[in-house]
């Protein structure tokens, strides 16, 4: 169990590294060719809007042998990446945006189909260390990677980033192959579970991940709200320099590599649940210290709300893999993606048009969202025992051992 543990961490390393490295470029690279700032960020739009997908292509991990299919995945994706090669001018700039639609769909399959394949190969007390420990190898990466990216594109140009962005891919597949699993889920679910709207039936009918996952996708959405409200407190209202807002990024991606390192421990002794509200609250915390007129405030704020934040998305993705039938892993783990992040689309342009009335209404209305949420959640009842779907249920408790 140990060495699997192991092999999800150095997955996570590699294809963090790799995803973060090509995210900044693809924009940068788009920007050196066109010379147009709209069309770069369209790059990222490319990566996140194939996640309203997701409870369609996860059904696609429930159909296939879900270890085959996360390293075909992964293969493509590299091939697609060298195609970037073909890149020499403005008119090639498409081929940017379609292999950054690539990137997006691949992080759908590849995300749900890890999420899947985890319960398959660790025990059930793993599952939250090692969902944390994952959780604070991303954090990491997004640290280092992107420097690495920009440096590499400077030094050498765009094709250098590809080659090393594609060579990741490869890697993490070839990790995948030589992850042992003590039991392979059905590849066929049972012809009940094959419509449409199963991941999201199965997700919100019990309050054991219905909770974590609606926790994690308000925290998630308050965070893109939020972005540009930061902007404007570091600028208009402690009227410090842009570059302040780098100290900020590197004081949230430390809260959450530490919040990952600790977040197993707790989901082990509190639940999911639980450590989903506490996340929740923090980050509300993490918002509301920001709003205070002394920048040392600021950057504590921006380090709790990093601790906050993995918090909620450990918690949801934990409850997902313990209390989802195995045969429904797949498009369930895919639809808590798209529920958890899809808000993000809608988020993060609100949160442009809310800093108008300043940085601080923003930040605050975030809090009360995520407050109102928490408080939500603990007037909702428990769901009784024999409601749960997934291997805790009566009847199916050995099933999680099979990992």
């Amino acid at each position: 169990m140990r060495r699997n543990a192991g092999l999800f961490v150095a997955i996570s390393v590699l294809s963090g590294f790799g995803s973060s490295a090509m995210s900044l470029v693809a924009g940068i690279w788009i920007l050196d060719l066109t010379g147009s700032t709209g069309l770069a960020a369209l790059a990222g739009l490319c990566v996140y809007a194939p996640v309203l997908a997701g409870p369609w292509l996860g059904g696609l991990l429930d159909r296939a042998p879900r270890r085959p299919l996360v390293i075909a995945v992964n293969l493509m994706l590299a091939a697609a990446l060298l195609a970037l090669f073909a890149v020499r001018g403005p008119g090639q700039t498409w081929l940017i945006f379609a292999v950054s639609s690539v990137y997006g769909v691949s992080y759908v399959l590849i995300d749900a189909g890890e999420t899947a394949l985890l319960p398959s190969a660790l025990s059930p007390t793993e599952l939250g260390h090692v969902n944390g420990w994952r959780s604070s190898a991303q954090e990491g990466m997004k640290l280092v990677a992107p420097l690495a990216g920009a440096g590499l594109y400077a030094w050498r140009g765009g094709h250098a980033v590809v080659v090393l962005s594609a060579a990741m891919p490869v890697l993490v597949a070839i990790l995948y192959a030589t992850v042992r699993l003590s039991r392979t889920p059905p590849d066929q679910p049972p012809q009940r579970h094959r419509g449409l709207r199963t991941g999201l039936s199965v997700l919100f009918r019990q309050r054991a991940t219905g909770v974590p996952v609606v926790l994690a996708a308000v925290s998630i959405a308050m965070s893109g709200f939020t972005t540009a409200a930061i902007y404007a407190i570091v600028v208009t209202q402690l009227r410090l320099p842009t570059t302040f807002l780098g100290v900020l990024t590197s004081a949230q991606g430390a809260g959450s590599i530490i919040g990952g390192l600790i977040v197993g421990r707790l989901i082990a002794g509190r639940g999911p649940v639980t450590v989903g509200v506490a996340g929740t609250m923090l980050f509300a915390v993490g918002c509301l210290a920001r709003c205070l007129p002394w920048w040392p405030a600021t950057v504590i704020g921006a380090a709790v709300a990093g601790v906050g934040l993995p918090w909620t998305l450990v918690a949801a993705v934990t409850a997902v893999q313990t209390h989802t039938p195995s045969a429904l892993l797949g498009r369930v783990s895919a639809t808590a993606n798209t529920a958890m992040f899809g808000p993000l689309v809608v988020a993060i342009p609100l949160g442009s048009a809310a800093v108008h009335l300043g940085g601080r209404p923003p930040l605050i209305a975030a809090a009360v969202l995520c407050l109102a949420a928490v408080a939500a959640t603990l007037r909702r009842p428990p769901t009784p025992p024999a409601c749960s779907l997934g291997p805790s249920a009566a009847g199916t408790a050995s099933a999680v051992h099979r990992r």
